[in-house]
């Protein structure tokens, strides 16, 4: 049994944000990095798990891929707030998958919630205060996907 019942989770309570965006896969996922560079991330990682699954499982997967995002600044706190637990789940992944080609889904859940819900991160003012500074950066990137 789970210690939390996921079906009475809100997706506001981890952070769940999705849009769709009306452009190619390619420049989807150009413009979605350009977006979150401009509100103060970086991308120390990042993959096309639907390249890999098609050359590896002959998957026949539409592209999909994977922008792990990073704020540095907010990275070193939520690790310190956390006892460092939190880097299990760096980065912060933003994912672009194609619905149909010129038509993309961008969606992201937030591991700074994610992490208190589970105990991974306390629930305190400092994890309070990480958690409301990062969704304002999520906030200001979705604004102007």
């Amino acid at each position: 049994m789970l210690p939390i019942d996921p079906t009475t989770i809100d997706p506001a309570d981890i952070g769940e944000k999705r849009t769709t965006l009306e452009m190619d896969h390619e420049e989807a996922v150009e413009h979605v990095r350009e977006t979150f560079a401009d509100a103060g991330f970086g991308f120390p990682a990042e993959f096309s798990p639907s390249e890999l699954l098609n050359e590896k499982v002959d998957a026949d997967r539409a592209p999909y891929y994977v922008l792990g995002a990073c704020n540095p600044a907010v990275a070193d706190r939520a690790l310190d707030a956390s006892d460092n637990r939190i880097g299990g789940l760096f980065p912060c992944n933003v994912v672009v998958w194609q619905e149909e080609p010129g038509l993309q889904t961008v969606y992201h859940v937030s591991i700074m919630r994610l992490a208190r819900l589970t105990g991974m991160a306390p629930d305190d003012d400092e994890m309070a205060d990480i958690i409301d500074q990062t969704g304002e950066l999520v906030e200001e990137a979705y604004e102007n996907l």
